[in-house]
């Protein structure tokens, strides 16, 4: 069975300034999903599964349909508020969908195969797909434990120039098993050092090499609708909180340190690319056309 790609692109880019999905960002005009599709592809993924939003359906179907369906297999899911494990009340207070984690819980219909899951705005190279695709494909490693994989990025290879990020920052043993997964927000450099905020809203000097995830993440078959299980925990707990997330490396760093799965990093020394900030193009655009240039 070939493995599966999911797409999370109902991010709209609000620092962004619009849809930066849907950017030209390569010599002829190209996306940064359209690398994505294409490497996955390569790879030997089979099917893409797009998570957007209902009012952009219309639009993205139409432009996605014409560049990928002789490509791959095609399906869409919609990421909203109401579609949860369990009812959750002031629903009214609340504008946006739920994160990360809700993004893959809405497409749980769609996942008949063991998956990928990346960011649409992300540049993540062939050799992520290729290692991916090769670990979704060799199931020896799901005969004890249930074991997921993460393609980790030095934190120096995934900064911006123009403003701050968000990085789920990793602690690995050297035999390569993910220990934990924390979201550190407001990275950035200041005075040539890197500063963050840890998940409890601590100041954090991290490490250039320091292994950080971008949400390129492998899972079993199934494993979307385990997921539905922790999302109705974290609602129990957080659901009155209006601008509550629920991340998708937080789901995983919770099934870990509860023992009901491992994880292993799969290490990419390449340098990340991608479209936070509007100013981030240029570069962005060099970086892709010297790439290809040399390929």
């Amino acid at each position: 069975m070939k493995p599966t790609l999911l797409v999370l692109a109902a991010g709209m880019g609000s620092r962004f300034g619009g849809l930066k999905q849907m950017e030209p960002v390569g010599p002829k005009g190209e996306w940064i999903l359209d690398y994505s599709v294409s490497d996955a592809s390569k790879a030997g993924f089979g099917k893409v599964v797009f998570v957007i939003r209902r009012e952009m359906e219309a639009e993205f179907k139409s432009l996605t349909e014409a560049k990928y369906k002789d490509q791959v297999d095609l399906a869409f899911a919609f990421q909203e508020k109401l579609d949860l494990p369990i009812d959750v009340p002031n629903m009214e207070l609340r504008e946006k969908p739920w994160g990360t984690g809700h993004a893959v819980y809405a497409a749980r219909k769609h996942l008949e195969a063991p998956f990928a899951v990346i960011n649409a705005d992300d540049f993540y190279g062939a050799e992520a797909f290729q290692a991916l695709a090769k670990f979704l494909t060799d199931t020896s490693h799901q005969k004890e434990t249930e074991t997921y994989a993460l393609v980790g990025y030095r934190l120096a290879n995934t900064l911006s120039d123009h403003g701050s990020v968000s990085r789920g920052v990793c602690q690995i043993e050297s035999s390569g098993q993910l220990v934990s997964i924390e979201e550190h927000s407001e990275i950035r450099y200041q005075s040539s050092k890197i500063r963050a905020k840890d998940s409890a809203g601590n100041e954090v000097e991290l490490s250039p090499k320091t292994i950080v995830s971008l949400n390129c993440w492998g899972f079993p078959n199934g494993w979307a609708q385990k997921l539905g299980t922790l999302f109705a925990d974290f609602l129990k707990d957080k659901g009155s909180e209006a601008k509550s997330e629920f991340y998708l490396p937080s789901a995983v760093d919770e099934m870990i340190k509860s023992g009901q799965a491992r994880a292993i990093a799969l290490p990419c020394d390449s340098k990340w690319l991608g479209v936070t900030y509007r100013d981030d193009l240029p570069s962005v655009r060099a970086a892709i056309k010297e790439l290809y240039q040399r390929t």
